[in-house]
């Protein structure tokens, strides 16, 4: 067994060295190489082609600062939206940010369905919030109360974070 095992380890160690005295050397050959030649063959005479209008622009995209849900303006603006009494520490537990927190705590004060319930949905059972409002409240438009719920905790955040 010994044996085996040590065979084995030094077996990977001669690799290991091998790649690290062979690998500059293929690198160095890679970056070096000569860019194949290719032979120019005269083309027919071709009319007249506009030129290619330039491909558009792509803009990187802007990147947010996203609170964490534990943000002391954060966790005061959701104190607000949730019913009195309700105990802040564990409203804002589980959520990855503000704005998946803010969006749970709309939609609960949008829909009337109880924050516990939504928040236990989302994080717990792993369900979407859309879902989570139509095994709740089937008669609601979930996609439009979701959109709701984001676009009113994306304009609060805006606000907060600036």
């Amino acid at each position: 067994m010994f044996a085996r095992t040590s065979t084995v380890i030094l077996g990977m160690v001669g690799a290991f060295a091998l790649g690290l005295t062979i690998g500059p050397q293929l690198t160095a050959t890679r970056a070096s190489a000569p860019a194949p030649m290719t032979h120019a063959v005269p083309e027919a005479p071709a009319a007249i082609v506009p030129a290619a209008a330039p491909a558009p622009r792509t803009v990187a995209p802007r990147l947010e600062r996203v609170l964490p849900a534990s943000a002391p303006p954060v966790r005061q603006h959701v104190r607000r939206l949730l019913h009195e009494g309700t105990d802040i520490t564990r409203a804002t537990n589980g959520f990855h940010n503000a704005r998946q927190l803010m969006t749970v705590a709309y939609a609960a004060r949008n829909t009337e369905i109880p924050f516990v319930l939504l928040k236990h949905r989302v994080l717990t059972e792993r369900m979407s919030l859309g879902r989570a409002i139509r095994e709740s409240r089937p008669d609601l438009d979930e996609a439009a109360e979701v959109s709701r719920a984001r676009a009113e905790a994306k304009a609060v955040l805006a606000r907060i974070s600036s």
